[in-house]
């Protein structure tokens, strides 16, 4: 079996296989947005766009179900894109390249876009089915999930006309969530001071790598390193023993995506370079040592590039290394309420040197306010400290659980009758659209549940085969199972 279109269920992996073939990082969503319009016309469904760019799609009830609650089934239509170092891919031209290895898809050397590919191809396939009963049913599909949310922010009450709403954007088959985590963006910005390098420097690039990366709300808790940390710590403790000074710094790529790669370059004192590379031995043995149970596969390349006019500093680069260590980062605090869930949590996903400005871009993630506020607060005040400016926007709210929620009742009740099992009714620490559409649809009732989906936001990501079937069959009878108006 080589092609995804050859699993089961058929129809949903044959979209799926459509969806691939289209690029569609967040904010380039142009060309997918419109295969999904052209592809509702084609099949005669009723398909409009907002002006913020989110799509809904109207399917009638078939015939006996028409006295049921309108439906409402929910995927988003980016991607996060990723890819290895060594991989030639342009996620704005390119398709993603997914293969079958054992029960898992997975994609050649990038994200494969399952999240949230897999929700999207099976909303697609319920509409495009003519043997599954259900009510009256819309879809709608966002925009900008994975880089702001836009897409939800801006979605209009009043389109829609449905009660209950089915968020497909879960990664764990036989979890039911019920709430999920809020958030907020955080950018601190140093003005950089150069110098001109000083006589007899020697110039290096050094670049960690290696790491796993991941999903910043559903795999902080992993403990899996951060390459901006990770190197910056290297850094100070380089910068306090030798005679050495950064001319570039940079590590990460989205700030909801745990960085996996991080590189600088500098200059240092030719006196000192064979005890630096001494250090930077001890050091690397020792992280892979340390971390080796969750990062086995770190590297530190030091390589030898052209000469350097200007560096920083020594008093910036020291200000702004030791900022960027004493930022948190990680898990901040578990949960009291929910046993294994983390409550707060922070990602230092990117840093960047921008000409004369230097920039870290951070995402809080908490389950209520306070504890997005105190995270906030912390960060606000090492980098406020550092004499740094700092600035938070794009705050989202949590989506607050519901114990008492017909749907999600409807759901477990249904799994069980399928699978002779209950399954987890959760909370995620991950930033789901639902907590947003409350705001335009109040009176939602909402529930999310999806296929298991490992390593997303990273290029290792992978969807279990077999679990997408089980999704699929439940999906198909929750639809039966809403009860009437």
């Amino acid at each position: 079996m080589t092609t995804l279109s050859q699993l089961k269920p058929t129809l949903l992996w044959q979209l799926f296989e459509q969806i691939c073939a289209i690029p569609r990082p967040s904010k380039h969503e142009q060309k997918i947005s419109l295969w999904l319009q052209t592809w509702a016309k084609n099949l005669g469904l009723d398909v409009s766009e907002d002006s913020i760019g989110n799509l809904r799609i109207a399917k009638p009830a078939t015939s006996g179900f028409e006295d049921r609650k309108g439906v409402i089934l929910q995927a988003h239509m980016d991607m996060v894109p990723q890819k290895n170092t060594n991989t030639v891919h342009n996620f704005i031209t390119d398709p993603i390249k997914a293969y079958i290895d054992g029960d898992w898809v997975k994609a050649q050397g990038t994200t494969l876009g399952a999240d949230n590919g897999i929700g999207l191809a099976s909303t697609l396939a319920i509409l495009a089915s003519d043997d599954i009963e259900h009510g009256p049913l819309e879809v709608l599909i966002t925009i900008d999930e994975e880089a702001g949310m836009s897409g939800a922010f801006g979605l209009q009450a009043g389109w829609f006309t449905g009660d209950i709403l089915i968020n497909t954007d879960s990664e764990q088959e036989g979890e039911i969530y019920m709430g999920c985590a809020g958030g907020i963006d955080g950018t601190a910005s140093f003005e950089i001071e150069y110098q001109d390098v000083p006589k007899s420097q020697q110039a290096f690039n050094l670049n960690l790598s290696g790491l796993k990366g991941g999903h910043s709300g559903v795999d902080i808790h992993l403990g899996r390193g951060n390459a901006c940390q990770l190197l910056a710590r290297f850094l100070l403790s380089a910068c306090e023993q030798f005679d050495m000074q950064l001319t570039d710094l940079s590590g990460g790529s989205l700030r909801n995506a745990i960085p996996r790669e991080a590189d600088s370059s500098f200059v240092i004192a030719t006196k000192d370079v064979e005890a630096f590379k001494r250090t930077l031995e001890v050091y690397l043995a020792t992280i892979k040592q340390n971390l080796h149970a969750v990062e086995p596969d770190i590297e530190m390349l030091l390589m030898s590039p052209e000469t350097f006019d200007q560096c920083w500093s020594k008093h910036c680069q020291m200000t702004i290394l030791r900022a960027l260590n004493a930022c948190p980062n990680g898990v901040i605090r578990m949960s009291d309420d929910i046993e294994g869930i983390v409550e707060s949590s922070l990602n230092l996903g990117v840093m960047r040197t921008k000409g004369t400005k230097f920039e870290t871009l951070t995402l809080i993630r908490s389950l209520h306010d306070d504890g997005r506020l105190a995270t906030q607060t912390m960060v606000e005040s090492v980098f406020k400290l550092a004499k740094a400016k700092i600035e938070f926007s794009g705050a989202y709210p949590g989506w607050k659980p519901n114990t008492q929620s017909p749907i999600m009742a409807i759901v477990r009740n249904t799994y069980q009758q399928l699978f002779g099992k209950v399954p987890e009714v959760m909370v995620i620490h991950a930033g789901l659209e639902c907590g947003l559409f409350k705001s335009a649809y109040p009176h939602w009732d909402m529930v999310s549940f999806g296929p298991t989906i490992k390593f997303p936001h990273s290029p290792d990501e992978k969807v279990e085969i077999s679990t997408v079937e089980l999704y699929w069959q439940l999906l198909v009878a929750v639809l039966k199972e809403i009860p009437k108006k």
